[in-house]
C-alpha cells in the first residue's frame, strides 16, 4: 500500500534502540499519510519479534543478512512504495510536528531532492550532533564539514543556524527524500557499505540538477555512533575509502589528479600520526582503505563531462583553517 511519506528505519541487532526510541516515532508520527516500516538487516537479536508484539501498525521488511547502510535500505526501499521516504536511524528521538516542516518545504520547492532537520546531541541537548548538525559541506580535498561541526568540534545551539538553507549534503541519519528520484538515481551506492553513502547520493542530486537542503523548523536527537563506535578501525577503513571513492566518482576530471594527490599525503601524515600514538589497527585500516579504493575504482565508468562545480564545496582545506589557523566555528568560514 502506497503512503504520501514513508518512514524507514534500517535495524541490525538494535532491538535496544527500537525499544527505546521506536514508541516515540510512533507517536510524533500520527497522521493518515504516514507509514513507518522497520527494515531488518538480519538481526539475530529478538528485534523483529519485539516490533511484532508490540508494533502491529509497524510494517516489518526483514531481509536475509546484514547488506550494511547501503545495501539495506536499497533492498528494504524497494519493497516500500511512498512519495517522500523519511530515512531514519534507529538511535534518533524525534520531536513533535518534525515531520510536516520539511515535508512543506519540498512541496514548496519541486527541485528539492532531500534534507535534513537539525541534528543534536541525545546526550547533550543543546549541542549540535556529529553526524550532521545543522547541514552537510565539504571541501575541495572531501573534507566533511557542518553549520555546527567542524572536524571534531562540536557548537552549542544557540539559533544561530535557525535559517533554511541550500547545504551540500543531508544527514543519513535523518533524511527526507523524494522517492522517485532516489531509485531513478540507483539509490545509495551499495559498494560503500556504510559511511559517506548519502554525501555521494546527495552529489549526485546536485549533478542531476536538483537541491538539498537543511530544514531548521525541525528537530531532532541523535545518540550517534550506534552500529560503528569511533574508536572502531572498520570506521576508519570505511570513511577513508568510502571519502576515496566519493571524490573518484564526482570530481571533474581536471581536479581528480591534483586532489587525490594532496590527499594522500595528508592521509600518509594521518597514518604517521596514528601509528606514533600507538593506534597501529587505525594506521593499518588507513593503508587498507587505499588498497580497497584502488581495486574498486575500476568498477565505476564515470563520464565527467555532466561533472559540476557548487558553491556549497569550500575551495580551501578545512583541515589547514582548523589545524593551523585555529578556525573551529562555521561563521569563521562563513565570514
Amino acid at each position: 500500500m502506497r503512503s504520501k511519506i514513508a518512514i524507514a528505519i534500517l535495524n541490525w541487532n538494535g532491538v535496544h534502540y527500537l525499544k527505546k526510541f521506536l514508541p516515540t516515532v510512533v507517536e510524533h508520527s500520527t497522521h493518515p499519510d504516514i507509514s513507518i516500516s522497520v527494515i531488518d538487516n538480519g538481526s539475530t537479536d529478538d528485534s523483529v519479534s519485539f516490533v511484532k508484539n508490540n508494533f502491529q501498525q509497524v510494517n516489518l521488511v526483514c531481509l536475509d543478512k546484514n547488506y550494511g547502510f547501503t545495501g539495506g535500505y536499497n533492498k528494504g526501499l524497494q519493497k516500500i512504495e511512498a512519495e517522500y521516504y523519511i530515512i531514519l536511524n534507529s538511535d534518533i528521538e524525534v520531536t513533535p510536528n518534525w515531520i510536516l516542516p520539511v515535508i512543506s518545504e519540498f512541496e514548496r520547492n519541486e527541485k528539492m531532492a532531500a534534507a535534513a532537520p537539525k541534528l543534536l546531541s541525545y546526550s547533550d541537548r543543546d549541542t549540535f550532533e556529529y553526524a550532521g548538525a545543522a547541514g552537510g559541506f565539504i571541501d575541495y580535498l572531501g573534507y566533511p564539514f557542518c553549520r555546527g561541526r567542524i572536524i571534531s568540534k562540536l557548537e552549542k545551539d544557540n539559533g544561530q543556524y535557525d535559517t533554511s538553507i541550500p547545504v551540500f549534503w543531508a544527514s543519513g541519519a535523518c533524511m527526507f527524500v523524494r522517492a522517485e528520484l532516489f531509485h531513478n538515481l540507483g539509490g545509495f551506492d551499495d559498494n560503500f557499505f556504510a559511511h559517506m553513502e548519502e554525501i555521494d547520493l546527495c552529489w549526485r542530486m546536485k549533478n542531476a540538477g536538483y537541491q538539498v537542503y537543511n530544514c531548521h523548523n525541525s528537530t531532532v536527537y541523535h545518540v550517534g555512533g550506534g552500529t560503528l563506535p569511533n574508536n572502531s578501525p572498520r570506521k576508519i577503513f570505511l570513511n577513508y575509502r568510502n571519502n576515496l571513492l566519493l571524490l573518484y566518482k564526482n570530481l571533474k576530471k581536471r581536479s581528480l589528479a591534483k586532489v587525490l594527490l594532496v590527499r594522500f599525503f595528508l592521509d600518509l601524515a594521518s597514518a604517521s600520526i596514528f601509528f606514533i600514538q600507538g593506534k597501529f589497527k587505525f594506521s593499518l585500516a588507513l593503508f587498507r582503505a587505499y588498497w580497497s579504493f584502488f581495486s574498486m575504482r575500476k568498477q565505476y565508468k564515470i563520464d565527467r563531462t555532466g561533472l559540476k562545480t557548487f558553491p556549497e564545496i569550500w575551495t580551501k582545506s578545512i583541515v589547514i583553517n582548523f589545524f593551523i589557523f585555529g578556525r573551529k566555528k562555521f561563521s569563521d568560514y562563513n565570514k
